[in-house]
């Protein structure tokens, strides 16, 4: 699985919301490291569109999500002593616009991959959701303009095209076109050696146009994933979040891509912890996981977002939130059974319990050696698909090494 780890009592990894982990450290440290060093600072993005009362926002040039192209405009200001905050919507006549201009001047972090957002906003309405609140309504690029931006890309030597937007599936629905019919054109302008990948879309969008999608996915220049967020796997807490799908829904999208699409990857994303979901309704989403494997899984913990209908509901209290599937393994070093292997992780289950040992120490340490980190080569025995570890002990040179390190660290 690829997890970010950010582990339960249970060991279960939690990837916390983005935008609640961004405003509250990242993005607050380094206003106020600016703020600090005497700079003029001036904040963009989705997150500050949608809370631009913050307390830490007050005071500070705001750019929207659709007036970065005015950002020069704002820095100027700024550097005046204004402080200016747009958060205003692009028209095109009375249809909202996709948003900035895809042909802006960019330094891409990589430069083999250009990402070209194919719409903005959402349609849906998901009581634990701000992306309307910051982004609005959908409006979509004309096709035009994003097959022109795909074309120039490709000649300045980029190798992948990543197309994304709050739901792709939605692309078109406010223009008069589709998802399905902009790939096709995309198609068409990618070299030989290049690839495409579609970014994520909700289940309704995609259930439309599953035949096609199947087509385009096994295209030999358009990768085979797809990242389809299914949320939960009970249809009561799918009704309550208006997720405006069923976990049926959701599989037979699995399904017919499975089936349709050789060597597909489908990721999903799961939220734990919603303020109706029962215990009923996490063994439903487990058994939704157990069932497909996805070998892409994003999970993460519910977070009451100010101004949200699912924020106004009575929450489960975190203890239950966080309650382990097995405490007793809580704080103990446990023999595991390698059960398989990934590219960067391997999973296991418990042997036996008789073998559960408790690390506290039962006697004091000897000079020059610490609890747990003693060891600096592992040696891995395998005894009947089980692994067990024995450490050789460098503490000595660990040490010199570390001083030595340090040392080296003063100099230069």
């Amino acid at each position: 699985m690829e997890w970010s780890a950010t582990p339960t009592a249970d060991g279960t990894p939690i990837r916390p919301p983005i935008c609640k982990t961004y405003m509250g450290t990242l993005g607050k440290n380094e206003i106020e490291a600016g703020q600090k060093q005497g700079k003029f600072v001036v904040v963009a993005g989705c997150v500050p569109q949608g809370a631009p009362k913050t307390d830490f926002l007050r005071g500070l040039s705001v750019v929207g999500v659709q007036q970065i192209d005015r950002v020069v405009e704002v820095v100027e200001e700024t550097l005046k002593g204004h402080t200016v905050r747009l958060f205003g919507q692009k028209k095109d006549g009375r249809r909202k616009a996709g948003g900035a201009s895809l042909m802006l001047p960019k330094v891409r972090k990589n430069p083999l991959i250009e990402i070209i957002p194919i719409n903005t906003g959402c349609l849906n309405q998901c009581t634990y959701c701000k992306t309307k609140h910051a982004r609005g309504e959908l409006g979509s690029y004309p096709p035009d303009q994003i097959v022109q931006r795909a074309r120039q890309s490709f000649e300045e030597g980029v190798c992948e095209l990543w197309l994304t937007s709050e739901d792709t599936g939605t692309y078109g629905r406010d223009i008069g076109t589709n998802l399905p019919e902009l790939l096709w054109q995309l198609v068409e302008v990618i070299p030989d050696g290049c690839m495409m990948r579609v970014g994520m879309t909700n289940p309704p969008y995609i259930l439309e146009h599953l035949e096609e999608m199947a087509h385009i996915l096994s295209h030999p220049r358009v990768f085979s994933f797809l990242h389809v967020p299914v949320q939960s796997g009970s249809d009561a807490v799918l009704t309550d979040m208006k997720r405006e799908y069923s976990c049926s829904d959701f599989q037979r999208v699995v399904d017919f891509l499975t089936d349709r699409v050789p060597g597909v990857t489908i990721a999903t994303d799961i939220i734990c912890g919603f303020p109706t979901e029962t215990e009923e309704d996490f063994q439903e989403t487990l058994r939704l996981c157990h069932k497909n494997k996805f070998p892409s899984l994003f999970v993460n913990q519910f977070y009451p977002r100010p101004g949200t209908p699912a924020a106004r509901m009575p929450r489960i209290p975190t203890q239950e939130v966080l309650v382990p599937l097995q405490a007793e393994l809580l704080g103990k070093m446990v023999t595991v059974q390698i059960t398989s292997s990934h590219k960067h992780c391997m999973m296991g289950e418990p042997v036996n319990e008789a073998l559960w040992v408790s690390p506290g120490l039962s006697s004091p340490l000897p000079p020059g050696q610490v609890s747990g980190a003693t060891n600096l080569k592992f040696k891995a025995q395998a005894v009947d698909s089980q692994v067990s570890f024995s450490l050789v002990p460098f503490t000595c040179i660990f040490v010199l090494l570390a001083v030595l390190a340090r040392f080296m660290w003063f100099l230069f």
